[in-house]
């Protein structure tokens, strides 16, 4: 009895979102979503169109974004990862680490946060800026040569074609902004529907998931136990934003979605969310990020020091494992067997969409003409 409740309840969580989203006016671009799957929201200066989205994948996976050619957007978040890089820190163009790990970009559309400590970053035209210019730590290093990039981009017989269709308007089409505005469209279309649970829970394929999966489902949306979904809820296992949905809870409280969870000791430059509002309070508050593909992301958490789901398990389990004034109320130790461990950690496996792996659109274009 206790389990119809709880799948009655999952059901009407899940759906929620997509009844909101149901019966809008769509745009002329083919987002190719599962049937009921909201469409992303798109700002207004940046319309999605076919072209655009192309020109921004030959820019994601361009080396010569760099300042020295040895890194592009896609060497950090590569596409068999999940569109992470598998390391606890990013590394740069020039060998410089990044505080905190790389985020996925996938369904990075649906995302009223960007990046794991900055409440105020809530545009991915706004965030390519980071990478490409910032200097604290340098990543691209593209700061002092934009012109020098963009006169490649002038003289190339390639990008000559794909700026002219992405951008058919009159004037000097090789800006900065329009290259911005291609890389943010191709990155709006990294979308993962199609995993074994998508297709258990909304496909109706009993037989997606295993008997163990299932169990973990139960054990991660229980208010008693497990209670993940406090933090990563809903049908994308985080905080979401769609089109015709207003995140009302961030428009009261930007400072929404982060949470201290007790996992070391937050040192400059990783006191999270204080970092921009200097606020006592917010020492150790991060992001807690989509869920989706979990098991392929490690390492775990902002600064990658738990190097396996069995040791996130253990951490949560134990209520998180460093005391701190700001350590969020929703943790608590809690007991699991070794069972129910396993049956979590099945439920999370769930999540894997294989397709997003390998799916041709969202693939290094340079793989099959010459990288200059």
């Amino acid at each position: 009895m206790i389990h119809r409740r709880q799948e009655r309840w999952l059901l009407k969580l899940f759906t929620f979102g997509f009844a909101i989203a149901a019966g809008l006016v769509g745009a002329d671009f083919d987002w190719n979503l599962p049937k009921g799957f909201p469409r992303p929201t798109v700002p207004a200066d940046n319309p999605m169109t076919a072209a655009k989205v192309e020109l921004g994948r030959y820019l994601f996976y361009d080396k010569r974004m760099s300042m020295n050619g040895k890194k592009s957007c896609g060497s950090c978040h590569r596409q068999e990862l999940a569109f992470t890089d598998g390391r606890a820190h990013a590394e740069g163009t020039t060998g410089e680490f990044h505080p905190r790990g790389s985020m996925s970009l996938v369904n990075v559309a649906y995302a009223p946060l960007l990046t794991w400590a900055n409440p105020a970053l809530d545009s991915l035209e706004e965030q390519a800026l980071t990478p490409m210019l910032g200097d604290k730590p340098i990543e691209l290093g593209l700061k002092g040569h934009e012109q020098e990039f963009l006169n490649l981009l002038r003289h190339d017989n390639l990008y000559q074609r794909l700026f002219a269709e992405a951008f058919p308007q009159t004037g000097d089409i090789y800006t900065l902004q329009n290259a911005i505005k291609a890389i943010a469209a191709f990155e709006r279309t990294i979308i993962s529907m199609r995993s074994p649970y998508d297709r258990y829970r909304w496909g109706g394929d009993l037989s997606a998931i295993s008997d163990s999966a299932k169990r973990g489902e139960l054990l991660f949306f229980s208010s008693e136990r497990g209670g993940c979904f406090q933090c990563h809820g809903g049908w994308n296992f985080s905080v979401i934003r769609f089109e015709g949905n207003r995140d009302r809870r961030r428009e009261d409280d930007p400072r929404a979605g982060f949470f201290n969870t007790g996992v070391t000791t937050y040192l400059p430059p990783n006191r999270g969310l204080y970092e921009h509002t200097q606020r006592a309070d917010d020492i150790g508050k991060f992001q807690a990020p989509t869920l989706r593909n979990i098991a392929l992301t490690a390492p775990y958490m902002h600064d990658g020091s738990l190097s396996t789901l069995e040791e996130v398990v253990d951490h949560y389990t134990a209520g998180g494992k460093m005391d701190h004034p700001n350590k969020s109320r929703i943790l608590r130790p809690f007991h699991l067997t070794d069972g129910e461990k396993r049956d979590l950690i099945e439920f999370l496996k769930s999540l894997t969409d294989e397709e997003l792996l390998h799916d041709p659109r969202w693939s290094n274009p340079w793989n099959s003409a010459e990288q200059r």
